[in-house]
């Protein structure tokens, strides 16, 4: 199905500022999405009508193949309204890049008569798929499945049967194959709506599943029939940023509203914003945001690069590129708490949004792609001599 003439082929430009556009009703909603859980539909349209989940989805699907750089651009803009919002931008958006790795099948059971269908996950394996006659049965229970209420299929990783673990693949399954549960029951990102599902005994055909190991050796089926260089960076690689870049925006928000709060604060007689402290904190969280640009926007060229190249990433850069991403949580976080901290009491009131935007990037650095000290560990290794294997690269 052709996307309607005012969405074809926007620029990167184009795309951030219909992501822009956005941001005022984001920052609206937001309290309301975090109180109800999930993002409000009415969002998920705009950004569908936008085109911004089409980012990385294949031109012969009706995408825009912008690639890394647009993705993240994107993602950052929207969590400077809601992280939530943004989060599961990045999540579904990557779903989208992942179906064009896949058997061109997959794609034409999602996308065959609607391609602004949208896809959820997790990835980390929440069950064990026995073979059968065509593909699977798979069974298990998955956490953390953001935006699943607004997607009618799902990605869930999971290790074949009589494998010993070897075999971890990814596995698509409709909607209809999977049921979502409640489980969302956290201090942060409510609105992801990130709930568990659980799926008894699901037939999946050989076609709609991924395996890891193609993913990093970027052996991809999908390269015959989607040859753009942006399917041939190591997938994981990839969506670690969807999950990191979002911080940053965030970071950006609670700087804005920082400096807006301190004009008008008072402790003690002294107006905050002339507290040396507060412009210390300011300065450096502004002097982060810009540093932690530049290493994700260099770290991007670098890959494409390697992609237009059809060259493999050297291990030791996709060691070095991983950690680096996986550091921005914990960063950014601390960064924000000076300016929290700073805030005092006042900085404590609901109605000020500096607590719901910390609450979410406490939250989010719990994610696995954050983890940077075992990251860093891994990448020690292999800088000292051994010869670490890790899938999740």
């Amino acid at each position: 199905m052709a996307i309607a003439d005012e969405l074809a082929a926007p620029t990167v430009e184009d795309l951030v500022a219909r992501a822009r556009a956005l941001v005022p009703l984001l920052k609206e909603r937001a309290a309301e999405d975090e109180k109800n859980g999930l993002v409000n539909p009415d969002t998920v349209r705009r950004m569908k009508e936008a085109g911004l989940f089409r980012v990385f989805q294949a031109r012969r699907w009706d995408g825009y193949e912008l690639g890394q750089r647009a993705f993240a651009e994107v993602q950052m803009t929207l969590a400077e309204g809601d992280m939530s919002v943004a989060w599961i931008f990045g999540v579904i958006s990557l779903h989208s890049l992942h179906i064009c790795l896949m058997e061109d099948q997959a794609a034409q059971d999602v996308w065959g008569e609607d391609s602004s269908v949208l896809i959820a996950s997790p990835y980390m394996p929440g069950g064990i798929a026995k073979p059968v006659p065509g593909g699977y049965e798979i069974s298990g229970r998955w956490a953390y499945s953001s935006g699943c209420d607004h997607c009618e299929w799902t990605f869930l990783g999971g290790i074949v049967n009589g494998t010993d673990g070897q075999d971890l693949r990814s596995f698509l399954l409709p909607r209809a194959d999977a049921k979502i549960v409640g489980g969302w029951d956290v201090p942060g990102l409510q609105a992801t709506g990130s709930q568990d599902i659980v799926v008894e005994k699901a037939f999946v055909p050989e076609h709609r599943t991924h395996k890891f190991i193609d993913g990093y050796n970027c052996q991809n089926p999908g390269r015959f029939v989607n040859p753009g260089a942006i399917y041939r960076s190591p997938f994981m690689l990839v969506f670690m940023r969807g999950i990191t870049n979002s911080q940053i925006g965030a970071l950006q928000a609670m700087v804005d509203l920082f400096k807006e709060y301190a004009r008008e604060k008072v402790f003690v007689g002294t107006r905050t914003g002339r507290d040396p402290d507060a412009h210390y904190a300011v300065a450096m969280a502004t002097a982060g945001i810009a540093e932690m640009k530049n290493t994700l926007f260099a770290n991007l060229q670098t890959m494409a690069e390697y992609a237009e190249r059809n060259e493999p990433l050297p291990m030791e850069m996709r060691h070095l590129f991983r950690l680096q991403s996986a550091a921005v949580a914990d960063r950014c976080v601390r960064l924000a708490e000076d300016m929290m901290t700073i805030a005092g009491g006042g900085g404590v009131y609901e109605k000020t949004s500096i607590p719901r935007i910390y609450r979410n990037m406490r939250c989010g650095r719990q994610h696995a792609a954050a983890q940077f000290r075992m990251y860093a560990r891994t990448f020690g290794d292999l800088l000292m001599g051994g010869a670490p294997v890790d899938l999740m690269l």
